[in-house]
């Protein structure tokens, strides 16, 4: 059914072992102030930031910067708490998903595969490197950085093209429904999620409880009921 398998990286491949509010509050405690602003609006802001940033820590200083002064804060202070973030975050302090190395070997056999990810290079890399898999994907795109941010159709089109596949014959794995899916969606490609208990919209067409999932991929399955 599929040529080739796409994945994302954060909470697909991997999860940070410390929580991105966790590291907030280590930052503001360096800071010396009560904290201001959790993760969500720094999640929700940070795609606003990444044409006219270089790198990920300037991104989040300017990210920060316009959370405090939108909050009445000092936009220094929040580059401030970003450089705290900066010097707690551990990019290599990941674990990956239950399944997830089985999952990419089983899938490696029969289809090319593929990242694509709205991270930073530099932070993705190190990611990758820690979980084994830097050099497993015959294409990492940087969507944000290479091409523009999903849930744009470009980045997708841009790894199927360096995998030289036809949308149809593929799919992208992910765990956002805004960012994966509908991005997916937009590019022709169907697309698996990682379900995160809710309701789906947009619904995806195929939903898997987990990354191990994929030793035994649904749209095989599928084939074969039809079969």
């Amino acid at each position: 059914m599929y040529d080739a398998v796409l994945f994302d990286i954060d909470d697909t491949l991997c999860r940070y072992r410390r929580s991105a509010d966790e590291v907030l509050a280590d930052a503001f405690a360096a800071v010396g102030v009560e904290p201001y602003f959790g993760s969500e609006p720094y999640h929700d802001r940070y795609p606003e930031f990444v044409e006219s940033t270089d790198g990920i820590e300037q991104l989040r200083e300017e990210c920060f910067a316009a959370i405090s002064e939108e909050r009445g804060r000092d936009p220094d202070l929040g580059r401030a708490v970003a450089e705290a973030f900066a010097a707690a975050r551990d990019h290599t302090n990941v674990e990956p998903l239950s399944g997830v190395h089985d999952a990419v070997e089983r899938l490696a056999r029969d289809h090319r595969i593929g990242v694509v990810t709205n991270g930073a290079p530099e932070m993705q890399r190190a990611k990758l490197r820690r979980l084994g898999l830097d050099d497993r994907f015959e294409t990492i795109v940087y969507a944000g950085y290479d091409a523009l941010a999903k849930p744009h159709p470009e980045p997708f089109e841009r790894a199927l093209d360096e995998i030289e596949t036809v949308p149809s014959r593929a799919v992208h794995v992910g765990n956002s429904l805004g960012s994966d899916v509908a991005g997916a969606h937009a590019a022709g490609i169907d697309s698996a999620w990682l379900d995160a208990d809710t309701t789906p919209d947009p619904v995806p067409t195929h939903v898997l409880s987990s990354m191990a999932e994929l030793t035994s991929p649904p749209w095989e399955k599928d084939a074969t009921r039809r079969s």
